[in-house]
């Protein structure tokens, strides 16, 4: 038989991702400012829909970026 690998999410289960907390945000963004797919972040699907929503918030108050400027 074989054995199914679970992947444990980096965040607890219980935890919820509020849009004020932009270092755990910045941590789930590329560098072009774009979400990272669920596959990459190990998160679970409720906790990929409250990421981008907490996102969409933090982006609609100014707290993050909605474009990254590279800067020459």
């Amino acid at each position: 038989m074989t054995s199914i690998k679970r992947h444990l999410s980096p965040i607890e289960p219980g935890y919820l991702i509020k849009y004020r907390d932009i270092e755990l945000l910045h941590s789930f963004l590329t560098d072009q400012g774009k979400l990272l797919p669920r596959r990459s972040t190990r998160l679970t699907v409720k906790q990929q829909s409250q990421l981008s929503k907490a996102v969409k918030r933090a982006r609609m108050l100014k707290l993050l970026s909605y474009v990254v400027k590279e800067e020459e």
